[in-house]
């Protein structure tokens, strides 16, 4: 089996993996300004895609934008998310450079869906494929690839402990090779409880003094997450932007969800904003948490709640996902300051982080990596996959790091 990362070789963002010149494994886009595609000039016969978020399928149309009509595989909630994701990079990008394909490319995506679900193998580009549930998000999958002499297993993003959205995965499937994400191999996450009662702490602790809390989150998966936290500790909530319609889309696939029930429950404990008729700005006002988009406050509804809860030390923005560099969020955390909407906002209210994380930390990576130590393990998706696959052969694992678009025969 011959292995080429396009991306996500050493870095987080456009993952993709071609096998046997083939089969492609996601197609991601990067954050970067302007985004950055996979490298390379592909033409895949199939691409089986892990789950749905930007850094996993951003890219994804672009695949369709010749005569090529390769088939897409994916668990129904990834491809309803993906055509989501598609739908939104157009309305925000689209005929600028920022947007790598049009719509006509997009519509003809979901002419080449396949939807499976877990455990069952399908044949894609000559191989046998199958999805196991990977505990980050709705849908989310491991892939297993066997091409007849080799078994792969491309973890994509996991999480190894149970969130309230999804629980950890327990899947470990037999594989000659693992490539294995690495987003926190150097930390070790808060137990969950403790994050979690951190973080309804400090929005009580500001309803109670008349304060109001923005959440920036991220559309898919933490917007539900923290949804469903809310209505467990009865904190009262609003809910804007993508998160709306995702909250919505997942409620129509109960079995990808841990607790359907205790998200229908959610749902209706909150407050959905519709934006209409100085709606947000009235709201701002209020003492209540607004859980809305972006997560990395780089667009969205959070554009005008930041201006009018920042300048007030009675509110607070609790930061609930990974701040990637360069963007507000993170500018917001170090330096108390940031860039929005061309001007500089420094903030007087209370800014905090919570590791609301759905990937596995270090401990998860090698608990999960245990049941592998016979296998070859090659490491992607993170800063530091050099020192983590350095610190794996330490401990006696055939482990590397293989640079991007670099050909590897396992």
């Amino acid at each position: 089996m011959e292995l080429r990362l396009l991306g996500g070789a050493q870095e987080i963002g456009r993952s993709a993996v071609l096998v046997n010149d083939r089969l492609l494994l996601d197609f991601g886009l990067s954050t970067d300004d302007p985004p950055r595609l996979p490298v390379g000039d592909v033409d895949p016969e199939a691409v089986v895609v892990s789950h749905g978020h930007l850094d996993h399928v951003g890219s994804l149309p672009v695949l369709l934008s010749g005569t090529a009509r390769p088939s897409i595989h994916w668990t129904p909630p990834t491809r309803d998310l993906a055509l989501r994701l598609g739908r939104d990079t157009l309305k925000l990008h689209g005929g600028s450079y920022r947007c790598p394909f049009v719509k006509t490319d997009l519509q003809r995506v979901s002419e080449v869906s396949v939807t499976h679900g877990y455990g069952e193998p399908f044949a894609a580009a000559g191989h046998e494929v199958t999805l196991y549930p990977a505990g980050h998000i709705p849908g989310s999958a491991h892939v297993l690839v066997d091409d007849g002499e080799t078994r792969l297993l491309y973890t994509a993003d996991f999480h190894t402990d149970d969130q309230r959205l999804v629980a950890g995965t327990t899947a470990r499937p037999d594989a000659d090779v693992v490539l294995c994400e690495s987003t926190y191999a150097d930390v070790e996450h808060e137990p969950r409880e403790a994050v979690e009662a951190g973080f309804v702490r400090r929005v009580e602790q500001t309803l109670w003094e008349g304060g109001t809390v923005v959440v920036p989150a991220f559309a898919i998966g933490r917007t539900q997450e923290l949804l469903l936290v809310c209505a467990a500790h009865d904190v009262p909530c609003y809910v804007d932007g993508m998160g709306t319609e995702i909250t919505e889309l997942l409620l129509s696939y109960p079995e990808y969800v841990r607790d359907p029930e205790a998200l229908r429950r959610a749902k209706g404990h909150a407050r959905f904003v519709t934006g209409r008729d100085g709606q947000r700005e009235r709201i701002a006002d209020q003492p209540a948490a607004i859980i809305t988009t972006s997560g990395m406050l780089s667009g969205g509804p959070a554009m005008t709640y930041l201006p009018l809860v920042a300048p007030d030390p009675t509110n607070a923005v609790t930061m609930t996902g990974y701040q990637v560099q360069g963007t507000p969020g993170r500018e917001l955390l170090e330096t108390g300051g940031a860039e929005i909407d061309g001007r500089r906002l420094t903030a007087s209210a209370t800014v905090e982080a919570y590791d609301f994380s759905a990937h596995a930390d270090r401990s998860g990576l090698r608990s999960f990596l245990r049941e592998y130590e016979g296998a070859q393990v090659l490491i992607n998706h993170g800063d530091r996959c050099v020192e983590f696959a350095a610190d794996l052969r330490e401990d006696g694992f055939d482990a590397s790091a293989p640079a991007l678009d670099e050909r590897i025969v396992v």
